[in-house]
């Protein structure tokens, strides 16, 4: 599914906020003036502006909540990382979400019509610590469930599992639950995720993936946060092992490129998206886009298309919690010859 790569000028930028280890390489910590509070925005003014071709680490938070909170709960004050208290004393700007990401990042090529590649390079856990939470009329099951409870999970970074409970050991998969772009407009709730891809929850959304997201603002303006250890396909309580990581991203911009949906490529699978408070029309939207995907970069027939999805693709639930839902179609590219592409 990979679409031609179209890489533009590498330029050294001189940023009062941002260092640059190289001529495409910037760091981009949290902090209370590289955040945006709970949503994504057309109208954001970028706190780092890079080119089609330049790689950004971001340093992103949890959505554990303040420091009193997981102290609280158990967790040691040393081992929160020391930017969260600056962020939720001094950030002032918040909603109508709540997840604290980090951005935007304007790449200075993208323009409405185009598609941003978002090559995810490197997930790091910045904490050897999750949480999980589920409260009061949240959730899948929010009639069985009203009331609220948080847990704190010990994180075994040099293993990669975390320590559930006694006799229960999760493999960490660490991933960003949000990765977005702004809309054309102004701001919209960071919570459901739509065109703009934004809070995914998708699993699979791991280093050594590239995502595919089209464009409706200028600059693009990219945001990342909600940071993932692990989380089950549904997220039923609302919450995956909730925890900070810094990621590594690698930008290209593609231009007059049109999607619908935002696409993702794995080492093993193409994977198209579709997101509705309908389960129904969400699914639909990620067949859909499957179809389109085999027939324009595949070369099936419609007829085709369908029949392969239907007998080779994999339709996912992504998230039931988040207002839209999110289903994901897997395609397996081992099932591709060398002869089945001209």
């Amino acid at each position: 599914m990979r679409l031609p790569v179209l890489l533009l000028s590498v330029l050294t930028l001189n940023l009062p906020l941002i260092s640059a280890a190289t001529a495409a390489d910037y760091n981009l910590p949290a902090r209370p003036d590289t955040v945006a509070w709970g949503y994504y925005s057309g109208q954001a003014k970028p706190v780092l502006t890079v080119h089609s071709g330049d790689t950004v680490r971001m340093q992103t938070l949890s959505t554990c909540g303040t420091p009193e909170r997981m102290v609280a709960a158990g967790v040691k004050a040393e081992d929160i990382p020391p930017y969260t208290a600056a962020i939720y004393n001094e950030v002032k700007d918040k909603g109508p979400g709540g997840h604290i990401l980090t951005g935007p990042v304007a790449i200075a090529e993208a323009e409405p019509g185009d598609v941003l590649e978002v090559q995810i390079l490197k997930v790091d856990l910045d904490a050897n610590f999750a949480c999980n939470a589920f409260s009061l009329n949240k959730g899948f099951l929010p009639m069985e469930y009203p009331y609220s409870r948080f847990k704190i999970v010990p994180l075994d970074r040099e293993k990669m599992i975390g320590r559930f409970a006694p006799g229960i050991d999760i493999p960490l998969k660490p991933f960003f639950g949000s990765m977005g772009v702004a809309p054309a407009g102004g701001k919209i709730d960071s919570a459901p995720p739509f065109a703009h891809a934004g809070n995914m929850d998708n699993k699979h959304l791991v280093a050594g993936t590239t995502l595919y997201i089209p464009v409706a603002a200028k600059g693009a303006l990219f945001e990342a946060g909600d940071g993932h250890a692990a989380q089950g396909n549904g997220e039923v309580d609302i919450t995956a092992l909730e925890t900070y990581l810094s990621g590594s991203f690698r930008f290209v911009v593609h231009k007059n490129r049109h999607l619908l949906w935002p696409r993702a490529e794995t080492p093993t699978h193409i994977i198209t998206m579709g997101f509705s408070p309908d389960l129904k029309t969400a699914t639909e939207h990620a067949l859909r886009d499957m179809i389109d995907y085999l027939v324009t970069e595949k070369h099936l027939s419609r007829d085709d298309a369908y029949m392969l999805s239907s007998v080779a693709v994999d339709m996912e639930i992504t998230q039931l919690v988040d207002g839209n839902v999110g289903v994901h179609a897997m395609l397996p590219k081992q099932i591709f010859s060398s002869k089945a592409t001209p």
